[in-house]
């Protein structure tokens, strides 16, 4: 090897770029990196600043570009081609980016939801949470969308639909998992559904976001039951038992999801409501 012309033997630029003689014989050979000299010995060797080829091939290859347009791209050497490239594989890359963004947002609800389920039945506990970001759909503009003797089916029916055009429309990220909100009465209890709602991955600019606030919260599991009843004359017989002051609304959602609950023995939901902080 020839350093003083900066020549580099495959053995030598291969380490350089961090790949193998294997991988820069298959570019040679298909044409895309062929090296830059031919010593007399018949030894093939590489420029040095063939590195930064190397580097562009890499990325494209790891965006999935097609080995023919990096090819075409490289010898082309076109600022404008090369520009159009770039920013289709960046475009390619950020849509990727989303959908894994989305499926572990919607993993990590799956496996939060399912640890909570797998609590006691109907007794409560004492918790702390942090805030949820919820696409929360007024009840009054549900009832415009269904029929007045409308199934319980043909409501969800109608609140999934919903929430899928408004994630469309906004750009935003649900999980699908079910819930309903119930502001307080005047005896403090849960009174009847404002809104049902999906949780979303973050905080939203549009009419229909709701947060549920960080804090501690009393909370209970109901499981192997649909009727939630039980669940909510727990809760408040422990409110009362105990004196705890509470705040804000009372939610409700389901915890098994289209995992678990396509029969009510797997059944699993939770009602919670947010404590005073001297609250005990």
């Amino acid at each position: 090897m020839d350093r003083k012309k900066g020549w580099l033997t495959s053995g030598g630029f291969a380490a350089l770029c961090g790949t193998t003689k294997e991988t820069l014989r298959h570019y040679k050979d298909v044409g895309l990196l062929p090296p830059a000299h031919q010593g007399e010995n018949g030894y093939f060797y590489y420029d040095v600043e063939q590195f930064y080829d190397f580097y562009a091939i890499s990325i494209f290859r790891q965006t999935g570009t097609p080995l023919e347009e990096i090819r075409r791209c490289l010898r082309g050497q076109d600022a404008v081609q090369t520009l159009a490239l770039l920013e289709g594989q960046r475009r390619r890359l950020e849509e990727e980016r989303n959908t894994l963004e989305h499926m572990n947002f919607v993993l990590s609800s799956a496996a939060q939801n399912l640890g909570f389920s797998s609590g006691p039945d109907l007794a409560p506990q004492v918790g702390w949470f942090e805030e949820e970001h919820l696409l929360a759909l007024p009840s009054e503009e549900l009832e415009r969308l269904t029929a007045p003797a409308a199934s319980e089916d043909e409501m969800m029916i109608a609140v999934l639909e919903r929430c899928q055009a408004l994630s469309v429309q906004y750009g935003i990220q649900t999980d699908y998992q079910l819930g309903a909100i119930h502001p307080r009465n005047s005896q403090g209890e849960p009174g009847a559904i404002s809104h049902l709602y999906t949780r979303i991955k973050g905080k939203a600019d549009l009419p229909y976001y709701m947060e549920k606030p960080t804090g501690r919260y009393l909370y209970l599991c109901c499981r192997g039951r649909w009727d939630l009843s039980e669940g909510y004359e727990a809760l408040r017989r422990h409110i009362l038992e105990r004196g705890l002051d509470t705040v804000g609304d009372f939610y409700a959602c389901d915890l098994a999801g289209f995992i678990l609950s396509a029969v009510e023995k797997n059944a699993a939901s939770m009602i919670s409501v947010r404590l005073l902080e001297e609250s005990g």
